[in-house]
């Protein structure tokens, strides 16, 4: 009899508006995908290989991972008895904040640079902050969850490189496309006319570049855009119908898949 899949996901409440925070215990294999966040967390039993914006990568027990918005990734476990994890979340603007206080105004591209790091002083800070964020921490006052922040955003960031490659023109225009409706009906010839290649040179190039398909990518943006309008009070019905989903089911399985835990689930804690 082949061993029962594990995967347990918990969404905690969180102290901060614009972040969230999750725990896992799972032996789940994520195919490639992105957040539309910054993701900062701790292995804390187990470990796992994953493919990241610097190649494949490896993490262990005390391990510091990261991913930046829209960093293709994936995961899986090394050996046979799972990982588990807790991952802090946090939308753009947050971090966007926080480098201004952190550089007084003088940065606003910054990413999350290593996406595995061995230091037990970061892996301390994120443990304190995670537990400020998830009311663990019973004297988190709202001052310390703020100290606790942008001192562990202060020793992960880096500014983002001026000499990374931009993506060539012809994808850059069909994801200006894909991002300002995701949630339209676009096929693929229709891309390859606004890129003005042939469908299989635009299909290439556009993998080439992003590291996903096309509808892989497409699939990614609804998701993401369905989870903010559930967080924003959007009945799942609804949601599903104005990312692009084709009803709630489709929904439910894709952000099931993409983030471990259902969008009911997900509404109930982070309305």
């Amino acid at each position: 009899m082949p061993a029962r899949k594990r995967g347990e996901f918990r969404l905690f409440r969180s102290t901060i508006a614009g972040v969230q925070a999750v725990a896992a215990e799972t032996d789940h294999r994520f195919s490639r995908h992105t957040h539309d966040q910054f993701g900062i967390g701790i292995i804390e039993h187990g470990a796992q290989v994953s493919a990241s914006g610097r190649g494949q990568v490896e993490a262990g027990p005390g391990d510091t991972i990261t991913v930046n918005p829209g960093e293709v990734h994936d995961g899986a476990p090394i050996g046979d008895h799972g990982r588990s994890w807790r991952m802090l979340y946090f939308e753009p603007n947050i971090i966007a904040k926080a480098v201004a206080e952190i550089t007084e105004g003088k940065k606003s591209l910054v990413e999350f640079a290593d996406p595995v790091m061995r230091i037990g002083r970061t892996a301390g800070d994120f443990r304190l902050l995670f537990a400020a964020v998830t009311g663990q921490e019973a004297a988190a006052a709202c001052l310390r969850r703020q100290e606790l922040l942008l001192t562990l955003l202060a020793g992960v960031m880096q500014e983002k490189s001026d000499t990374m490659p931009a993506f060539p023109a012809a994808v850059a225009i069909a994801l200006e496309r894909l991002n300002d409706d995701p949630a339209g009906q676009i096929t693929l010839p229709d891309l390859a006319a606004i890129s003005g290649l042939s469908q299989f040179q635009f299909l290439r190039a556009f993998s080439r570049a992003t590291g996903l398909t096309p509808h892989a990518y497409l699939i990614q943006r609804r998701v993401s855009l369905a989870r903010r309008l559930i967080a924003g009070g959007i009945p799942l019905a609804q949601a599903a119908v104005e990312s692009g989903f084709s009803d709630q089911s489709h929904m439910t399985r894709i952000f099931t898949r993409t983030y471990g835990i259902s969008p009911g689930n997900y509404a109930e804690v982070a309305r």
